[in-house]
This record gives structure tokens, C-alpha cells and sequence, in this order.
């Protein structure tokens, strides 16, 4: 095994331990998870350019405008998609709006607008640096096959999903896998739409858990 994957796995690890610590139920909320999850970003991210070499990669913006009107479409995009989710869900499933709602109850510790800021301009950024600019990325490039990039969409989407696990909570867990699955997707056809993809994540958190819930 590489130096490069060793890097990876270990921050793969230390990502599923602070998603452990902030969704799980014996650890869930303390001491904040607003708190908790600000200092995941930072640390991720700076794990993601500490290890990408070509880091420049990671911020390079190319037509500026684009990405910024492509960020906004996609996010609203998948909007829409949540919603006819949700519609869809609670039809199939008695248990869907209330663990959508368990997820809501997260708001707590912090005023809507703060969470609001946190998620546009900290925390959705850092999640699409690490796990598409850096772990998907790693990984298209690391894996000896010609099929590479796309068995790094498909374990970068899984691990992503996965990590919600410990929330014990069936919707989150979808949420994450189907979001993870556009934007990992969109990287893999288009990886120089990630400042998109940043912007996207950083919207769309925002706009489904704070400014529009569903």
C-alpha cells in the first residue's frame, strides 16, 4: 500500500470518528454539535491540503461565473429533488417524517442564522473538499485499474453514506448517499466543476436546513 492510500485511510478514519461523535446517540450534542462540526471542517480540511500534493488543483476556479450559476442551479436542483423525496418517502414508509424531523432537531445550540453561516461558508465547503477534491480524487488517481475513477465515485459515495450510520436514522443515511451520488457523480464526469460542487453542497445545506426546510 502507497504512502498516498495510508494517508487517505487514516483520514477516512478520523472523518467516520467525528461523524460517530456527532451523530451517534451515546454522543450526539455534546458539547454542542454545531461546535463539534466546525472543528471537523477545519480539520478535514486541513488534512485534505496537507495531503494533495498538486493542491492548487483543490482551488483553482475556472469561468468564475459558471461555477457560480452552476453551484446555484444544483443546489436548487437537488432541492427539488428532497422534496418529491420526502413526498415519495412518507408514503412509503411510516417512519420517514419523523426521523426527517429527528434530523431538524439538530437546530439547537446556535441561532438560525448563525447555523446558516456556518453551513455556507465553513462546513459544506470543507465536506466537498475532503470528500470529493480530496478523497474521490485520491482515489481515481491511486487505484491500478482502468475502471479507477469509477470505483473511487462508487467507495467515495458508499463511505460517505456509511458514515451517517451511527445516527441510526434510515433517511439521513439515503440523504447522504443521494447527494453524495450527484455531486460525486458530477466530479467524476466533470472534476473541474468542484468550486461548483463547493458551492452547491454549501447552498443546498443551507437551503434545506435552515432558509426552506422541507
Amino acid at each position: 500500500m502507497t504512502r498516498e492510500l495510508r494517508r487517505l485511510i487514516a483520514s477516512v478514519l478520523v472523518a467516520a470518528a467525528f461523524w460517530f461523535y456527532m451523530f451517534s446517540p451515546w454522543t450526539q450534542g455534546r458539547p454542542n454539535f454545531w461546535l463539534v462540526m466546525s472543528f471537523a471542517a477545519v480539520v478535514l480540511t486541513s488534512l485534505c491540503i496537507a495531503f494533495t500534493k498538486d493542491r492548487k488543483v483543490l482551488f483553482r476556479v475556472e469561468k468564475p461565473f459558471l461555477q457560480i450559476v452552476l453551484g446555484i442551479v444544483i443546489a436548487m436542483t437537488l432541492w427539488g429533488v428532497f422534496w418529491i423525496g420526502d413526498k415519495v418517502s412518507a408514503l412509503l414508509f411510516d417512519f420517514a417524517r419523523a426521523e426527517v424531523n429527528a434530523v431538524y432537531a439538530m437546530k439547537t445550540g446556535l441561532p438560525q442564522w448563525g447555523i446558516a453561516l456556518l453551513l455556507i461558508f465553513l462546513i459544506g465547503p470543507a465536506e466537498e473538499l475532503f470528500w470529493r477534491g480530496y478523497v474521490q480524487r485520491t482515489l481515481a488517481k491511486a487505484l491500478p485499474s482502468k475502471r479507477a475513477a469509477d470505483i473511487a465515485l462508487v467507495v467515495t459515495v458508499a463511505v460517505y453514506s456509511l458514515v451517517h450510520i451511527w445516527s441510526f436514522n434510515f433517511m439521513l443515511v439515503m440523504a447522504a448517499m443521494v447527494a453524495g451520488a450527484v455531486w460525486g457523480l458530477i466530479y467524476r464526469l466533470k472534476p473541474e466543476l468542484l468550486p461548483a460542487l463547493v458551492i452547491s453542497h454549501a447552498l443546498w445545506d443551507a437551503l434545506v436546513f435552515v432558509i426552506i426546510p422541507i
